[in-house]
């Protein structure tokens, strides 16, 4: 698949990134989701380190763009600021000093001042180890000697009586991470155990997402020669299309007719994905089905299973290499006109994604030699009748 390197965040799209990081979903899992390279995603988490930032809200005394449009109409009136301010129920004080901050009674503008304002309240806290410098040091030497911050953090508290002189592992974790803190060094990080730049969820080691060691694990380089020229119809090639919301669909290609067949999944977890793999193996004739090639996604962690019960062997792409599975990357790419990028797939029943995969097996392909791969399929099964 050739991935675009530019991202549009939208709103939207940014929560449901750092709400799918925080559950546990790797970087590339992330990444496959909304059809984007994993640096994409690296991108927009490690400013901050893996640290989610907060949502920002206005103070609830701050003055409303309803309030600063109210005060426009009012100079635009020739009203007095008495009387604006007795209109809003708010001190004249507070009507001045806004006037006169944005362009004073001849340029004020209601929207201009509400963005100017709203960009002037980014006044971040400085945290506990940027008002302590001494305790910076402290836990600068320590780290340097490999304590982790919860050893560092537990330590200060048995020798230090005074909250002064403690801290949370959560803050030194911050302090590292969060480099716009400017209070512990980047190069740090390097004397952690994990030795990451971005913090990880405490889900992520219980969902064991991203590529993985995977079981039993036979290469592509290992698959028969017949699949590597597609002279002989039966290897297939596989992989998961996601969507938000853990939505998925697996998507299979034959190599020798690019035929294509979508499979509606629940979740990705292997024992879904494997029953339903095995379900529609057994709906072809043997003989258009010898071999499948799946990518290290951890959904195919129970391969054998599909194995044992098909009598299919699964061959697996190298680490980081999914263009190796060439037929389906650029299947899924064509798919995405139909199921596109950030919409939920699982509202999409197996009648309608039949149609779906019709539709595409129906239109002629330039590497068939125009002949669409419907036509060359339906030959393969009149060939073994």
């Amino acid at each position: 698949m050739a991935y675009r390197t530019r991202l549009n965040y939208t709103a939207e799209l940014k929560s449901e990134i750092w709400n799918r990081y925080k559950q546990g979903d790797s970087l590339w899992s992330i990444a496959r989701s909304i059809d984007r390279h994993s640096s994409c995603i690296y991108g927009l988490l490690s400013p901050t380190g893996g640290i989610r930032p907060p949502d920002r809200k206005r103070a609830k005394l701050a003055l409303s763009l309803a309030e600063r449009e109210e005060i426009s109409r009012g100079i635009v009136a020739n009203l007095s600021i008495r009387k604006i301010a007795a209109q809003l129920g708010r001190s004249p004080s507070t009507v001045s000093r806004e006037i006169s901050r944005h362009g004073g009674y001849a340029d004020y503008r209601a929207a201009q001042a509400d963005q100017k304002a709203w960009d002037n309240a980014r006044r971040p806290k400085q945290c506990k180890l940027a008002r302590n410098p001494a305790l910076s040091r402290i836990i600068e030497r320590k780290l340097r000697v490999h304590w982790s911050p919860e050893q560092i953090a537990g330590w200060l508290k048995r020798i230090y009586a005074d909250e002064i002189n403690q801290v949370s592992h959560e803050t030194i974790y911050r302090s590292l991470f969060v480099q716009a803190r400017g209070v512990l060094k980047k190069e740090l990080q390097e004397y952690l155990r994990s030795q990451r730049t971005i913090r990880r969820s405490r889900q992520s080691s219980l969902k064991g997402d991203g590529l993985g060691g995977m079981p039993n694990a036979v290469s592509i380089r290992e698959r028969p020669a017949s699949a590597e020229d597609r002279a002989i119809p039966g290897h297939w090639e596989g992989d998961l299309i996601e969507g938000p919301h853990g939505s998925c669909i697996a998507t299979l290609v034959e190599r020798h007719s690019r035929y294509v067949m979508l499979i509606r999944l629940d979740n990705k977890r292997t024992e879904t994905v494997i029953s339903a793999l095995i379900k529609h193996a057994k709906q072809l004739p043997h003989e258009l089905y010898k071999s499948l090639t799946w990518d290290r996604g951890t959904e195919m962690k129970a391969h054998r299973r599909f194995t044992v019960a098909t009598d299919i062997q699964v061959y697996f792409c190298d680490p980081q290499s999914p263009w190796q599975r060439g037929s389906n990357e650029n299947t899924n790419r064509l798919l995405r006109q139909y199921l596109p990028k950030s919409t939920d797939l699982s509202v999409h029943s197996q009648s309608a994604l039949n149609k779906i995969a019709r539709q595409l097996n129906e239109r002629p392909r330039k590497t068939l030699n125009y002949e669409t791969p419907a036509d060359r399929f339906d030959a393969c099964v009149a060939a073994i009748h």
